[in-house]
């Protein structure tokens, strides 16, 4: 095997030494397994990485954006129910 250096975030690692003591492998087994995987479903699908491209970019646009309803409000989703109870008491 071929030493390598990769950088993750916290959370990543995080996550990862988490399933490592679950699995009671190392981290670097299942980063190992990981990219076997990856490699393997880009090979089976070369247009996956094309969807996965645009799916991203289509994210970076939404987290771009800044949506709100007719009335200006940016709640809806955490707020709807109240709302509504407002619309249907009026």
């Amino acid at each position: 095997m071929i030493r390598t250096m990769v950088q993750l975030t916290e959370e990543q690692l995080k996550v990862l030494k988490t399933m490592a003591k679950a699995r009671k492998t190392s981290v670097a087994r299942l980063v190992r397994e990981s990219v076997t995987i990856y490699v393997a479903m880009s090979i089976q699908n070369p247009e996956r990485e094309k969807k996965r491209r645009r799916a991203l970019n289509g994210l970076k646009k939404i987290k771009k954006a800044n949506f709100n309803d007719m009335d200006g409000k940016k709640d809806i989703a955490t707020n709807h129910d109240q709302y509504l109870a407002e619309i249907y008491s009026s």
